[in-house]
């Protein structure tokens, strides 16, 4: 299932603040920061799209 951006923003959120607690071990701070990354790029990726998009519509008018 794709998340939505939204969901992946705040599954973001959750990651930062589990890092920024400092509760999870080094490993599994390495596979949150990991799974972080991955959403960041699936966001900046969905945000581009949605830029191309904008400027396509503005050229329209």
């Amino acid at each position: 299932m794709t998340k939505t951006f939204e969901e992946m923003l705040e599954e973001l959120r959750g990651i930062v603040r589990r890092l920024e607690d400092g509760d999870t071990s080094l490993e599994e701070s390495i596979a949150i920061y990991e799974r972080g990354a991955l959403l960041v790029k699936q966001c900046e990726d969905l945000l581009t799209t949605a830029e191309m998009k904008l400027t396509e519509l503005g050229r329209d008018q």
